[in-house]
This record gives structure tokens, sequence and C-alpha cells, in this order.
């Protein structure tokens, strides 16, 4: 939910062709040249993805605030440096739109049908493309379902899944943090936040990591995520409840069915990505940083804290695309043509030498950093993201008092693309227990699916809907709930959608 999550993109979703599009990295074959067209470097390929914090300081050298440069395709762009400029764009809807649909790559047909940018920047009827009295519309339901959550409720769900995840691997006294926690914990959460029965918890998960990865069974799993949420909007029209799927459907807003499925997909999705990445970075500098850890034990610092300074160094989206120039003017010292895009550049812009001429000085309770984006499109589901961060480390560290990092902290290792990084594995170890499961979240837990089960033997005597079959790569592993079993799929070849989730995660 951003969150934390600036507001995300809903993939657009076109019948995908039988190969990965030209220029992508897929057939880059590792030698795409880190300069293209009149010298501008490029945001993709293997320098790029292997070193982007020097990417940005090399174009904040060359060109100031704002920098000319060249996305998939090698269409042009420009990334938004200086956090000023990032603030200034984020703030002035009327100069810098959400609606894509400005492009002057779109309007001169530039673009073609199986670019890896359709699914960030294509248009779609969400408040994520809308501005004015649609973005309020669309956007005051969506903040309104999502503030009706308190701190309390949600730190029940986190710890009753946190602990379900702890009881997996607390007798082995091994862990990867990545894979069995920080890839489930916030799923899990959202399915519960949502409304959605508690059975589709671990196979979403298994269907997200999927569909984000772009495995082979990526569209299949977008199919399943989709089945999941119009069943979960039937049954919640039939029974409402206290999640954000009734809530929307009541809103005065008006919101139809498939603005409220849409709407649903969006913080899904990018409430699990950059939630994701949120605790994993968290984690790793809990783990690893001598002066969270003193500070931590000491009780000298909260874990918000840490998580704001986390939040200042390593941004759960490095870049949001993006805005659309309505008229020429200026920025960054630079001249913005009408219909031109901006990329806003949330990593480069929080180390800003004009906001941090020292890097190394804390920033415990700053706020200031654009992880959030601000503005109309400020992340509306910050608060959530930060919150089940938050908690869901806080309750590990209380499971598993003694956990410390396995490897060398120079073995981690990093996967990186234009909007995102990514931090492959955190392998730990702890002294071997046996968890309890939390009494209270096995009550609640007990108490919804018996509610759950009558809700929905109701609505398949009147519709006769089955539950949606479950894809899931095949011989993936699920880490999780003890005793979830994913099936498997028929295997699809890779084609635009798994190119395009390529780019987030490789």
């Amino acid at each position: 939910m951003t969150t934390p999550f600036p507001e995300p993109t809903t993939p657009a979703r076109p019948v995908p062709p039988s190969a990965p599009p030209p220029g992508c990295p897929a057939h880059a074959g590792g030698g795409t040249a880190p300069t293209g067209p009149d010298g501008l470097r490029r945001l993709y390929g293997p320098e790029a993805e292997t070193d982007p914090a020097g990417l940005y300081e090399k174009l904040r050298a060359e060109h100031g605030e704002v920098a000319p440069v060249l996305l998939h395709g090698d269409h042009r762009a420009w990334l938004v440096l200086g956090h000023g400029a990032n603030i200034a764009a984020m703030r002035t809807p009327s100069l810098f739109s959400r609606d894509s649909r400005l492009w002057n790559a779109f309007r001169d047909n530039e673009v073609p049908s199986d670019s890896p940018l359709l699914p960030v920047v294509a248009w779609q009827p969400i408040c994520v493309f809308a501005d004015g009295d649609e973005h309020r519309r669309l956007r005051g339901a969506l903040l309104d379902g999502l503030n009706g959550f308190d701190r309390r409720g949600i730190r029940r769900h986190v710890r009753r899944f946190t602990t379900d995840l702890v009881q997996v691997v607390g007798p082995t006294g091994r862990a990867e943090l990545i894979s069995q926690f920080a890839e489930h914990l916030p799923m899990l959460v959202m399915t519960k936040l949502l409304g959605m029965p508690d059975e589709y918890g671990p196979q979403l998960v298994t269907a997200a990591r999927d569909l984000m990865k772009g495995t082979e069974t990526a569209i299949a799993s977008n199919e399943y995520v989709v089945a999941g949420l119009r069943r979960t909007i039937a049954i919640r029209l039939e029974s409402p409840g206290d999640d954000l799927t009734s809530r929307l459907l009541a809103h005065p807003a008006g919101l139809t069915e498939d603005e409220v499925l849409e709407h649903l997909r969006v913080v899904l999705l990018a409430a699990n990505e950059t939630t994701v990445n949120l605790i994993a970075d968290s984690l790793k500098m809990v783990l690893t940083d001598p002066r969270f850890r003193a500070h931590l034990s000491g009780g000298q610092m909260t874990l918000g804290e840490a998580l704001d300074q986390v939040l200042w160094d390593s941004p759960p989206m490095s870049l949001v695309a993006g805005r659309w120039a309505t008229a020429d003017t200026e920025l960054g010292g630079q001249r913005i043509a009408a219909g031109d895009m901006l990329l806003l550049g949330l990593a480069a812009g929080n180390v800003d030498p004009v906001v941090r001429p020292d890097l190394a000085a804390p920033l415990y309770g700053n706020r200031s950093h654009l992880s959030f984006g601000a503005g109309p499109h400020e992340c509306p589901g910050q608060d959530i993201g930060r919150h089940v961060a938050e908690a869901g480390i806080d309750i590990l560290l209380t499971l598993l008092p003694d956990v410390r990092l396995a490897v060398p902290e120079e073995e981690l290792t990093w996967s990186s693309a234009w909007i995102s990084r990514h931090l492959t594995a955190l392998p730990v170890e702890f002294t071997a227990r046996d968890i309890e499961p939390d009494p209270v979240s096995v009550a609640e837990a007990e108490q919804a699916e018996a509610d759950q089960a009558k809700a929905e033997a109701k609505q398949a005597q009147q519709d006769g809907a089955a539950q949606p079959a479950v894809p899931a790569p095949r011989g993936a592993e699920q880490a999780g709930t003890a005793g979830t079993v994913a099936p498997t799929v028929p295997a699809q070849r890779r084609g635009w959608w798994g190119a395009l989730t390529g780019l987030f995660r490789r």
C-alpha cells in the first residue's frame, strides 16, 4: 500500500505477442550500450541496472536537477533528480499531469503495441491516471476506505500471519527472510483488509510473486488475482463487512464494480511490492548496521525511526513514471515541452546534496523524504504500509530475539531495474525453537472462517460459482502458512506480460 506505496500504476492487459519486444532486456543479451541517440544515457541495460545510484549521480553532475534520459525503446523522458524539483512536479498537476494520454510519443504513434512501457504508462480509468474532479472522486473513495482501518486491528492480522510464518522456520534455526517472510506477510495482511476469504491468502502470495517476477505463468497468475477479486466483490455485495471492498462498494462516490475491482487490484499488487521492499531493507539494516542494532538494543531508537532512515536511503520504488507536461514550461533549469514525460526520481531526490549534504548523518523521525510522494497523488496507503512493516519486524524480533545474519554482509546481493531495486536474499540463523500459535489470532481466524463459509455457501447456492483455480509456477516452493500446497498450471510462452514484469524483478 505504499504501502508504503507511491500511488501506483495498474498494468494494462492487451493480447500478448509470442516474443519479447525489441529493445527490452530479453533481446539485449547484456550488450545494451549505456548511451543511445544524441549521447543520452539509458535507464535500462546492464550498466543502468548494476549501479542505478551511480547512474543518478552521473546524470546529476552532467545536468543538474533534471536530466534527459532514454527509456526502453529509446523513448525520451526527463528524470527528475532534485528533491525540490520532484516536489514541484508532484504538487503542480496543472503543469505536470498524471494523464498519460498527453504523452507526445502516444500522439505521434511512436509506441508499438508490444512496448514493455505500456503496462506502466498506458492510460486507464482509475485514480492513478486521473486529475481534477475525477481524481478527487476516485481517490476520495479509496482514502475513506483505507482510513477506516485502525493500527490495533492491523497489528492483530500482522501478529497472526507473522506467527504463522515463523512457526514454519522456528524449529530449523535458519531462514531466508525475503522468500520466507517479506514476500508473504504484506499480501496475507492485505487479503484480510480487502475482505477476502482466508484460503485466498497463501495462493494470492504465490500468484502475485509469479506475476511480478515475469514467469511463464504470469498471465494465468494475473487472471487468478482478478478472479479472486471478482469473487470477493460478489461475496461482499451479498454480505458486506468491515473491509475495503465493502467500503468501496458502498461509498457515495458511486464506483462501479469494475472501478472497485481495478482499485482493489492496484492496492493489492502495489501494497505487496513496495511493502516487501520496505520490510526487506529494514530487516537488512537492523541486522547489519551497528548504529541501528546498538540503538535498538539500547532502547535509544524506535523501530519506526529506523524505518524513517530506510525510507530515505532505500525507497521501495526508485522512481515513478510519470508525469506529462500540459504545456511548454521549465523545471530544474530544463525546457520541458508539452507532452514530454517526467520520471519522478524518488531515490535520487532522497540523496540530493541540497537536502542531504552528509549522507552519513542520521535522519531519525525526519519524514520529508520522497518515498511516499507528495501533492494530490501522495501515497494513499502509506500509514498502513508503514505499520505492516513496523509491526511485522517487531513481532519477528520478539519471536526470534537472537536472529542474526548467516552470511557476511558483503555477500548480500540486489537486483535492479528502472523502477525499483530488490534485496535478493537475507539468510539468517537463530536458536531453534517451537513457536506457539497466537491464541487470539487463532480464535479470530476460526470465527472468520465460519462466517466466511456461511456467506460463501449462500452465494454459491445463488450463482453456482466455483472457486478459481490457483495458478502457480511449476515446482514453486510454497513458503508460508504450514500445509499449503500450490497446484500448477500449463506452461505459457513468455510474452508481453512476462517481458514487462521482468523489468520489475530480474
